[in-house]
Protein backbone atom coordinates (compact mmCIF):
# COMPACT_ATOMS: atom_id res chain seq x y z
CA UNK A 1 0.00 0.00 0.00
CA UNK A 2 1.52 3.30 -1.04
CA UNK A 3 2.24 5.70 1.80
CA UNK A 4 0.08 8.79 1.10
CA UNK A 5 1.96 11.97 0.36
CA UNK A 6 1.74 14.98 2.64
CA UNK A 7 -1.33 17.03 1.83
CA UNK A 8 -1.70 20.77 2.26
CA UNK A 9 -5.46 20.39 2.71
CA UNK A 10 -7.20 19.24 5.86
CA UNK A 11 -8.81 15.86 5.10
CA UNK A 12 -12.46 15.00 5.69
CA UNK A 13 -11.96 12.64 8.61
CA UNK A 14 -14.12 9.60 9.26
CA UNK A 15 -13.80 6.20 10.91
CA UNK A 16 -14.86 3.63 8.28
CA UNK A 17 -15.27 0.81 10.80
CA UNK A 18 -18.67 -0.58 11.59
CA UNK A 19 -16.96 -3.84 12.50
CA UNK A 20 -13.53 -4.88 13.64
CA UNK A 21 -10.72 -5.79 11.27
CA UNK A 22 -8.27 -8.52 12.24
CA UNK A 23 -5.26 -10.50 11.06
CA UNK A 24 -2.94 -13.13 12.49
CA UNK A 25 0.47 -11.97 13.71
CA UNK A 26 2.95 -14.82 13.46
CA UNK A 27 5.52 -13.10 15.71
CA UNK A 28 3.22 -12.99 18.73
CA UNK A 29 0.97 -15.91 17.83
CA UNK A 30 -1.94 -13.53 18.39
CA UNK A 31 -4.79 -12.13 16.36
CA UNK A 32 -4.49 -8.37 16.03
CA UNK A 33 -7.85 -6.63 16.10
CA UNK A 34 -8.48 -3.00 15.15
CA UNK A 35 -11.93 -1.84 16.14
CA UNK A 36 -14.05 0.75 17.94
CA UNK A 37 -15.77 0.60 21.35
CA UNK A 38 -19.18 0.64 19.63
CA UNK A 39 -18.32 -2.15 17.19
CA UNK A 40 -16.72 -4.48 19.77
CA UNK A 41 -17.96 -3.56 23.27
CA UNK A 42 -16.83 -6.84 24.85
CA UNK A 43 -13.32 -6.54 23.47
CA UNK A 44 -13.23 -2.88 24.49
CA UNK A 45 -14.16 -3.86 28.06
CA UNK A 46 -11.32 -6.39 28.08
CA UNK A 47 -8.94 -3.68 26.86
CA UNK A 48 -10.01 -1.25 29.60
CA UNK A 49 -9.81 -3.94 32.30
CA UNK A 50 -6.31 -4.90 31.20
CA UNK A 51 -5.16 -1.28 31.14
CA UNK A 52 -6.53 -0.57 34.63
CA UNK A 53 -4.97 -3.74 36.03
CA UNK A 54 -1.57 -3.07 34.45
CA UNK A 55 -1.36 0.61 35.36
CA UNK A 56 -2.46 -0.14 38.93
CA UNK A 57 0.23 -2.81 39.25
CA UNK A 58 2.90 -0.28 38.34
CA UNK A 59 1.42 2.49 40.47
CA UNK A 60 0.75 4.85 37.58
CA UNK A 61 -3.04 5.11 37.63
CA UNK A 62 -2.73 8.86 37.12
CA UNK A 63 -1.49 8.27 33.58
CA UNK A 64 -4.68 6.39 32.66
CA UNK A 65 -6.77 9.59 32.46
CA UNK A 66 -9.83 7.60 33.54
CA UNK A 67 -12.38 10.27 32.62
CA UNK A 68 -11.13 10.20 29.04
CA UNK A 69 -10.78 6.42 28.97
CA UNK A 70 -14.34 5.78 30.15
CA UNK A 71 -15.82 8.28 27.68
CA UNK A 72 -15.96 6.30 24.44
CA UNK A 73 -16.15 9.54 22.45
CA UNK A 74 -12.43 9.94 23.24
CA UNK A 75 -11.45 6.68 21.54
CA UNK A 76 -11.83 6.58 17.77
CA UNK A 77 -9.98 3.26 17.41
CA UNK A 78 -8.34 0.67 19.60
CA UNK A 79 -5.93 -2.16 18.85
CA UNK A 80 -5.60 -5.40 20.83
CA UNK A 81 -3.58 -8.59 20.61
CA UNK A 82 -5.74 -11.63 21.38
CA UNK A 83 -4.22 -15.06 22.00
CA UNK A 84 -5.68 -18.39 20.87
CA UNK A 85 -7.67 -18.66 24.12
CA UNK A 86 -9.38 -15.35 23.50
CA UNK A 87 -7.38 -13.45 26.13
CA UNK A 88 -6.29 -9.88 25.40
CA UNK A 89 -2.54 -9.66 26.00
CA UNK A 90 -2.10 -5.97 25.25
CA UNK A 91 -3.33 -3.00 23.31
CA UNK A 92 -3.43 0.71 22.67
CA UNK A 93 -6.11 3.25 21.77
CA UNK A 94 -6.27 6.23 19.42
CA UNK A 95 -7.83 9.63 19.98
CA UNK A 96 -8.35 12.05 17.12
CA UNK A 97 -7.74 13.55 14.77
CA UNK A 98 -7.26 16.35 17.28
CA UNK A 99 -9.01 19.64 16.66
CA UNK A 100 -6.71 21.64 18.93
CA UNK A 101 -3.49 21.17 20.88
CA UNK A 102 -5.48 21.39 24.10
CA UNK A 103 -7.17 18.06 23.27
CA UNK A 104 -3.84 16.27 23.63
CA UNK A 105 -3.05 14.76 27.00
CA UNK A 106 0.52 15.98 26.49
CA UNK A 107 -0.63 19.47 27.51
CA UNK A 108 -1.48 18.12 30.96
CA UNK A 109 1.72 16.10 31.14
CA UNK A 110 3.89 19.16 30.51
CA UNK A 111 1.78 21.54 32.63
CA UNK A 112 4.06 23.95 34.54
CA UNK A 113 7.10 22.42 32.85
CA UNK A 114 9.68 24.26 30.68
CA UNK A 115 8.70 22.39 27.50
CA UNK A 116 4.98 23.21 27.54
CA UNK A 117 5.09 25.98 24.93
CA UNK A 118 7.20 23.80 22.59
CA UNK A 119 4.75 20.90 23.02
CA UNK A 120 1.82 23.15 22.19
CA UNK A 121 3.57 24.60 19.12
CA UNK A 122 4.62 21.19 17.80
CA UNK A 123 1.04 19.96 18.04
CA UNK A 124 -0.49 23.12 16.57
CA UNK A 125 1.88 23.18 13.59
CA UNK A 126 0.81 19.67 12.57
CA UNK A 127 -2.93 19.89 13.20
CA UNK A 128 -3.80 20.99 9.61
CA UNK A 129 -2.38 17.69 8.32
CA UNK A 130 -4.09 15.47 10.88
CA UNK A 131 -2.74 14.42 14.28
CA UNK A 132 -3.92 11.34 16.16
CA UNK A 133 -2.78 10.65 19.71
CA UNK A 134 -2.01 7.07 20.77
CA UNK A 135 -2.74 6.45 24.44
CA UNK A 136 -3.16 3.83 27.17
CA UNK A 137 -0.63 1.33 25.84
CA UNK A 138 -0.26 -1.81 27.93
CA UNK A 139 1.01 -5.38 27.75
CA UNK A 140 0.49 -8.43 29.96
CA UNK A 141 3.41 -9.94 31.84
CA UNK A 142 4.01 -12.66 29.28
CA UNK A 143 7.81 -12.84 29.20
CA UNK A 144 7.84 -15.02 26.11
CA UNK A 145 5.88 -12.48 24.08
CA UNK A 146 7.12 -9.21 25.59
CA UNK A 147 9.47 -8.15 22.80
CA UNK A 148 7.25 -9.26 19.94
CA UNK A 149 4.18 -7.61 21.51
CA UNK A 150 6.12 -4.39 21.90
CA UNK A 151 7.16 -4.47 18.24
CA UNK A 152 3.58 -5.17 17.18
CA UNK A 153 2.18 -2.27 19.21
CA UNK A 154 4.88 -0.03 17.73
CA UNK A 155 3.31 -0.64 14.30
CA UNK A 156 -0.21 0.39 15.33
CA UNK A 157 0.24 4.04 14.26
CA UNK A 158 0.09 3.02 10.61
CA UNK A 159 -3.35 1.37 10.44
CA UNK A 160 -4.49 4.24 12.65
CA UNK A 161 -3.22 6.93 10.28
CA UNK A 162 -4.70 5.11 7.29
CA UNK A 163 -8.14 4.61 8.86
CA UNK A 164 -8.36 8.14 10.28
CA UNK A 165 -6.70 9.76 7.26
CA UNK A 166 -4.09 11.57 9.34
CA UNK A 167 -0.48 12.41 8.55
CA UNK A 168 0.88 12.16 12.08
CA UNK A 169 0.62 10.09 15.23
CA UNK A 170 1.90 11.41 18.54
CA UNK A 171 2.46 9.56 21.80
CA UNK A 172 4.22 10.18 25.09
CA UNK A 173 6.11 7.63 27.16
CA UNK A 174 9.16 6.98 29.28
CA UNK A 175 12.56 6.25 27.80
CA UNK A 176 12.31 2.45 28.15
CA UNK A 177 9.17 2.43 25.98
CA UNK A 178 10.40 5.00 23.46
CA UNK A 179 13.57 3.00 22.80
CA UNK A 180 11.39 0.10 21.65
CA UNK A 181 8.88 2.12 19.67
CA UNK A 182 11.50 3.98 17.66
CA UNK A 183 12.10 0.85 15.60
CA UNK A 184 8.88 1.50 13.64
CA UNK A 185 10.01 4.97 12.58
CA UNK A 186 8.95 7.03 15.57
CA UNK A 187 11.09 10.13 16.12
CA UNK A 188 11.57 11.43 19.65
CA UNK A 189 11.19 15.20 20.05
CA UNK A 190 14.64 15.59 21.58
CA UNK A 191 14.48 19.39 21.86
CA UNK A 192 11.52 19.19 24.25
CA UNK A 193 12.72 18.61 27.83
CA UNK A 194 11.43 15.46 29.51
CA UNK A 195 8.61 15.86 32.00
CA UNK A 196 8.35 14.00 35.36
CA UNK A 197 5.02 12.37 34.49
CA UNK A 198 3.12 10.57 35.92
CA UNK A 199 5.55 11.03 38.82
CA UNK A 200 9.21 11.71 39.61
CA UNK A 201 10.23 8.16 38.70
CA UNK A 202 9.64 8.91 35.03
CA UNK A 203 11.16 11.14 32.37
CA UNK A 204 8.41 11.22 29.77
CA UNK A 205 9.08 12.47 26.26
CA UNK A 206 7.09 12.97 23.07
CA UNK A 207 7.43 10.75 19.99
CA UNK A 208 6.04 11.32 16.48
CA UNK A 209 5.33 9.10 13.49
CA UNK A 210 5.00 10.69 10.04
CA UNK A 211 3.51 8.32 7.47
CA UNK A 212 5.33 10.14 4.67
CA UNK A 213 8.85 9.78 6.10
CA UNK A 214 8.82 6.87 8.58
CA UNK A 215 10.89 4.63 6.28
CA UNK A 216 13.86 6.98 6.85
CA UNK A 217 13.88 6.08 10.55
CA UNK A 218 12.40 2.58 10.94
CA UNK A 219 14.19 -0.77 11.10
CA UNK A 220 13.99 -2.67 7.81
CA UNK A 221 12.17 -5.60 9.43
CA UNK A 222 9.52 -3.29 10.82
CA UNK A 223 9.10 -1.49 7.50
CA UNK A 224 8.41 -4.81 5.78
CA UNK A 225 5.82 -5.76 8.39
CA UNK A 226 4.18 -2.32 8.24
CA UNK A 227 3.67 -2.57 4.48
CA UNK A 228 2.39 -6.13 4.82
CA UNK A 229 -0.13 -5.12 7.48
CA UNK A 230 -1.25 -2.13 5.44
CA UNK A 231 -1.87 -4.44 2.47
CA UNK A 232 -3.91 -6.75 4.71
CA UNK A 233 -5.86 -3.76 5.99
CA UNK A 234 -6.61 -2.63 2.46
CA UNK A 235 -7.91 -6.08 1.49
CA UNK A 236 -10.01 -6.29 4.63
CA UNK A 237 -11.60 -2.93 3.91
CA UNK A 238 -12.35 -4.06 0.35
CA UNK A 239 -14.17 -7.11 1.78
CA UNK A 240 -16.15 -4.92 4.16
CA UNK A 241 -17.16 -2.62 1.29
CA UNK A 242 -18.14 -5.59 -0.87
CA UNK A 243 -20.38 -7.02 1.86
CA UNK A 244 -22.02 -3.64 2.34
CA UNK A 245 -22.74 -3.36 -1.38
CA UNK A 246 -24.08 -6.91 -1.49
CA UNK A 247 -26.48 -6.19 1.35
CA UNK A 248 -27.74 -3.04 -0.36
CA UNK A 249 -26.41 -0.72 2.37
Amino acid sequence: MKVPALSTHRPDYSVPLDEGISWFDSDTGCTIVVSTPAADPGLWEDFVDGAVRTYHKHGIERALDMDSLLDEANTQLFHVAVNDRGKVLGGIRAKGPLESAEESHAIEEWADQPGLSAVRKMLTDRLPFGVVEMKTAWMSDDAGRSRSLSDTLARTPFPTMALLDAQFVVATAGAHVLNRWRNSGGVVATKIPATPYPDERYRTKMIWWDRGTFTNHADAKQVSKIFNEMAILSRQLDHVDARALGSGL
